[in-house]
């Protein structure tokens, strides 16, 4: 048993590694900094949405912004979609796949940004909701694996961890590159 805790820990530390070797990846996390920076301090919003965990890493990613994150400092406009009672009522009366769509739809405005994760980038529902999202002149962040993938190419910015053979250790990169984010937008906006 032991052994299989080595093991993990070995493959995460090696595919943090790979993901840190590429220099595409650190320009892509500042660039989507950048982005949300510019957008939050201009007076708009960060929506964020994503399936299972990476649901999960989208509703953090909201409440670190509007909550806190290192230090106490003023809220920032920050919120995921995952109102089990909208998701329900929207997968029940229209489909699965229109549930961040149509959240993107009434509420996304010009100069948002929706951040769109997903471990593969083939989540239909994810990719209704990029669709949209452009369709309300924002900007689109992804949050996915190397790969061909549809969400890299419609994303504004994609931030694409190696693939791996289980999720989990994509969604570990997905945590460390959101924390990296919020640090990096809190340094910009220099907010207190």
């Amino acid at each position: 048993m032991k052994e299989i805790i080595r093991d993990s820990l070995r493959e995460t530390r090696s595919i943090l590694e790979t993901f840190i070797n590429n220099e595409a990846n650190v320009e892509s996390i500042y660039k989507a900094a950048d982005i949300c920076a510019e957008a939050l301090q201009t007076g708009h919003k960060i929506i964020s949405c994503g399936n299972g965990g990476s649901l999960c890493d989208a509703t953090h990613f909201a409440e670190e912004l509007t909550g806190r994150f290192r230090n106490d400092r003023r809220p920032l406009p920050a919120l995921a979609i995952n109102d089990p009672a909208y998701m329900t009522c929207v997968g029940n009366d229209f489909s699965f796949d229109e549930i961040f769509s149509r959240y993107v739809e009434a509420m996304g405005k010009e100069g948002d940004v929706l951040l769109a994760i997903s471990t593969s980038g083939h989540s239909r529902n994810i990719i209704s909701a990029v669709d949209q999202a452009h369709i309300n002149r924002m900007t689109v962040i992804a949050l996915t694996s190397l790969g061909k993938n549809e969400l890299i190419e419609k994303a504004d910015v994609a931030i694409s961890t190696p693939s791996a053979a289980h999720s989990d250790r994509i969604q570990e990169i997905h945590i460390k590159v959101i924390h990296i984010l919020i640090q990096v937008i809190e340094e910009i906006l220099k907010v207190s």
